[in-house]
C-alpha cells in the first residue's frame, strides 16, 4: 500500500502551501483552516479507541495488544499531553498559538459549544454542512471535514484505521518549520507556541506511533488478498487527496490576502 500512496505523500510533502506562506497574515488564514483538521483527527481516533479497546463498564481486554497500547498512548497524547511542565491537550495547545499570533478561533470555538449542546451529536452530512456554515467554517476547511466524517460514518474499522494512518500523520516537512522560525523572528515572537506544537507532532510521530500505526493496518486488514486491503488503500487515497485539496484551497484563500 506504501508504493501505491507513495506519489500522493509526495505532493504533500513537496505542496507550494509551504512556500506560500510568505507573512503573519498568510499564516493566519493556514491556521484558521488547519485548526479543523487537528479537531477532527480525533474523530477518527476515538472511533479506534472504541473498536480497539474497552471504553466501557465493567472493562475486559479487547482487541490486539499492541494496538491498543497505540490508540491508548496516541488518545493521551492528544487529550493530555506534558509539554512545557503542564497537561494540555493538543487542540488547546493549537489555540493558543492561534491566539498568541492573532488568528480568529471564534469559528472553531463555536463548532465545539454546538456540539457540546448535543446529547448524541448528529453527524450526518446534512447535519455537518449546516453547523459548518452556522459557524462561519472556512470553505476548504469544512470540505476537508466532510470528508473526515463519511470515513467515519462508513462504520468500517479497517477504512478508518487507514485513513488516519496514511492520510492524518504529521505530513508538515521540517522545511516548514525552518520557515516558521525565520519568520518568528523577524516579527519578534508570537509564533512560539505553533512551532512548539509542529516540533511535538514530529517527534512523536517520528519515534514509534508511525510503525505501530502501520502493524495495525496489517492486523486489522489480515492476510494478503483479503478484500480489506482494496478498501483500506482507496481509504488511504481518499485520506490523502483530501489534505491536498485542503491546502490547495488554503492556497486559494492566501492569494486573498494582500502581500
Amino acid at each position: 500500500m506504501e508504493d501505491r500512496i507513495a506519489p500522493l505523500m509526495k505532493k504533500l510533502e513537496t505542496h507550494p502551501l509551504y512556500k506560500a506562506v510568505q507573512n503573519l497574515e498568510q499564516l493566519r488564514v493556514l491556521m484558521e483552516n488547519h485548526v479543523f483538521a487537528v479537531w477532527d483527527f480525533m474523530a477518527l481516533l476515538k472511533f479506534l479507541q472504541v473498536e480497539l479497546t474497552c471504553v466501557s463498564v465493567p472493562w475486559r481486554p479487547v482487541g490486539k495488544k499492541d494496538s491498543r497500547r497505540l490508540i491508548n498512548e496516541i488518545v493521551c497524547a492528544e487529550e493530555s499531553d506534558q509539554i512545557a511542565g503542564r497537561n494540555i491537550s493538543h487542540l488547546e495547545l493549537y489555540l493558543e498559538s492561534m491566539e498568541g499570533c492573532g488568528a480568529r478561533t471564534r469559528p472553531i470555538q463555536r463548532l465545539l459549544e454546538h456540539f457540546s449542546k448535543q446529547a448524541k451529536p448528529d453527524i450526518s452530512d446534512a447535519a455537518l454542512q449546516k453547523a459548518f456554515a452556522e459557524c462561519e467554517v472556512p470553505a476548504p476547511a469544512a470540505r476537508f471535514m466532510r470528508h473526515t466524517f463519511e470515513f467515519v460514518r462508513t462504520g468500517k474499522l479497517h477504512i478508518v484505521a487507514s485513513a488516519f494512518t496514511f492520510g492524518r500523520e504529521d505530513l508538515i516537512p521540517l522545511m516548514f518549520t525552518g520557515l516558521l522560525k525565520d519568520m518568528n523572528r523577524k516579527i519578534g515572537g508570537g509564533l512560539d507556541t505553533f512551532i512548539q506544537y509542529l516540533e511535538r507532532h514530529i517527534e512523536v510521530d517520528g519515534d514509534e506511533h508511525g510503525p505501530m500505526s502501520l502493524q495495525m493496518v496489517s492486523e486489522i486488514c489480515g492476510a494478503e488478498g483479503d478484500p480489506k486491503w482494496a478498501e483500506a488503500g482507496v481509504a488511504a487515497e481518499q485520506a490523502l487527496q483530501a489534505r491536498i485539496d485542503l491546502w490547495d484551497g488554503v492556497v486559494e484563500e492566501l492569494k486573498k490576502v494582500p502581500c
